[in-house]
């Protein structure tokens, strides 16, 4: 006999925000204490409007200066936010680069 159970998962609502170029991006909210890095998806820490990190686990494996910044990224964050995976090198860097001083993009509407 099937169990049903009272608890309606809600989709994930994007946030947009808004990068340096002025291109928007839907992120995707994380918990800021149980998400993790992988080498191809690039995150965003944050302590509200403010970016404190952009990057991926190759980051943090590869540059000690993006290291120690996660590091204290994460002492003083209260969000995470997916950015999605970016393959290309180039592309990457360019869209770290983009991201780190991105702004909470208040004037669209997140998809």
């Amino acid at each position: 006999m099937a169990r049903w159970n009272n608890v309606q998962e809600l989709p994930v609502r994007k946030a947009s925000w808004r990068g340096r170029s002025g291109r928007v991006y839907p992120l995707t909210p994380l918990s800021l204490r149980e998400f993790s890095l992988a080498d191809s998806q690039l995150h965003l820490v944050t302590l509200g409007p403010q970016v404190l990190w952009a990057g991926s686990a190759r980051d943090i494996v590869q540059d000690a200066q993006s290291r120690a910044r996660f590091r204290l990224a994460l002492d003083c964050a209260d969000r995470a936010y997916l950015a999605g995976e970016c393959p290309d090198e180039i592309d990457r860097l360019t869209m770290i680069w983009d991201l780190e001083g991105a702004q909470p993009a208040s004037d669209v509407a997140a998809a």
